[in-house]
């Protein structure tokens, strides 16, 4: 579950920081790389999965946010 943890953490990462750039520069980075179309769908699909695994199991992965014993 370590790795699923790191791999949703790096993809929420990548769609905060191309939301931060098309909100300040109207930049869309994705799109730049991958092209508008089916790749890059597939990228903010995951993103979107990602945010929702991080939501539910956060949680239970940071050791912040579990009470001390």
């Amino acid at each position: 579950m370590k790795g699923l943890h790191i791999i949703a953490f790096i993809l929420v990462i990548i769609g905060a920081l191309n939301w931060g750039l098309v909100g300040a520069f109207d930049y869309n980075l994705v799109d730049s790389l991958l092209g508008m179309g089916g790749v890059s769908t597939t990228i903010y699909v995951l993103v979107g999965l990602a945010a929702l695994y991080e939501l539910f199991t956060h949680p239970k992965n940071c050791r912040l946010c579990k009470p001390s014993m």
